[in-house]
């Protein structure tokens, strides 16, 4: 049965189908809902689609490497494991497999906060990987502090700070299946109980006097916050509407970057999450000023599927698909992808 299901996975949507045939229903509506009637959750995918590729030919592109840096720690390719919470529901292995993967497969990981698994058992499970801890700044200034040294302590390599849960969005298919009944319901009331609405750009400031670790402010939709985060000294700023789970009707995430690209003018690392559905997805992404994408769903499809192995056969058709984009499209190294490589398809309409 398993190495018929692998025969079958040639693309990220069949693992997403496979996924929808093994998971109990509670379980994927969690991971895969979005937030009220999920136009966001949808247009993050189809923005894709209004971009189009303007391929370079004849570039000589026998040697090719995807081989990158994040916050200066070498990556094997632009592509990092966003945080995804409770992920043990899809796996026994949980989170442990996700950190394995992203390490084997020389890969940024963030741990999120709402995790099966604790930071110190990442540490032990990848105790070289580069790990990442995503953290709330929670109204209790102590808890956060503790998570932050816990996370200093296991040699996590940077905070990924969400600032778009002040509250949390209403999710009406977790709703419908009382996810209570699964435990995930009370950890969310627990985790929205320490949310903490009067948060100001003024607790970034507190949490850089707290810890040397780099800072990285995900959740950012706007040029003007993207400027507040340069001036405040973030070390990257990702670009994201948490996978269209907190205020529906947004940005596709992909429609936003440009702009936030353009006003951070190089002074921090720009990434972008939600949507990656295939390689000419970071491509593109890549083509508009990204540094990086992050991938969370994908991930938890592969590790329903085979655990650790799941993952990884996940993550190499994501760099298979991007090294051929990256062939085809004239590109030897992630740095001869630039803004000439896209266009938007009103681009056409007014020609």
């Amino acid at each position: 049965m398993a190495s018929e299901s692998k025969l079958q996975l040639v693309c990220l949507q069949d693992y997403e189908e496979h996924a929808s045939k093994i998971l109990p229903p509670f379980v994927l509506d969690f991971y895969r809902g979005g937030a009220d009637q999920e136009q966001t959750l949808r247009d993050n995918r189809e923005a894709f689609k209004r971009w189009r590729l303007m391929p370079r030919v004849l570039r000589g592109v026998e040697n090719r490497s995807m081989a990158t840096t994040a916050l200066g720690y070498s990556v094997s390719a632009p592509l990092g494991i966003a945080p995804t919470a409770m992920q043990k529901m899809a796996h026994e292995d949980g989170e442990l497999a996700t950190a394995r993967a992203a390490f084997s497969e020389g890969l940024v990981y963030v741990l999120s906060t709402v995790a099966t698994s604790t930071i110190e058992e990442i540490a032990a499970a990848a105790p070289r990987g580069n790990n990442w801890f995503q953290l709330y700044i929670y109204k209790d200034r102590q808890v956060t502090v503790d998570m932050v040294r816990r996370a200093e302590q296991a040699n996590f390599k940077a905070l990924v700070v969400t600032v778009d849960t002040v509250l949390l969005g209403r999710r009406l298919a977790t709703e419908r299946n009382e996810l209570s009944d699964s435990g995930s319901s009370t950890s969310n009331t627990f985790v929205s109980s320490l949310f903490d609405p009067s948060l100001t750009w003024k607790d970034i400031a507190w949490l850089k006097s707290i810890t040397k670790m780099p800072i990285v402010v995900k959740g950012i939709l706007r040029p003007d916050d993207a400027e507040l985060a340069v001036q405040y000294g973030v070390a990257a700023i990702a670009v994201s509407n948490h996978g269209g789970r907190q205020l529906d009707g947004v940005q596709a995430t992909i429609d936003a970057l440009p702009a936030i690209v353009k006003q951070v003018n190089g002074r921090c690392e720009v990434y972008v999450d939600g949507g990656i559905m295939q390689g000419t997805d970071i491509l593109k992404a890549l083509a508009l000023g990204a540094r990086m994408v992050f991938t969370g769903r994908p991930i938890l499809w592969g590790l329903a599927h085979s655990g650790e192995a799941g993952i990884v056969n996940v993550i190499r058709l994501l760099k298979k698909e991007l090294d051929l984009a990256m062939a085809l499209s004239g590109c030897s190294t992630v740095t001869d992808i630039d803004r000439s490589l896209v266009v938007h398809q009103g681009f056409f309409s007014n020609m």
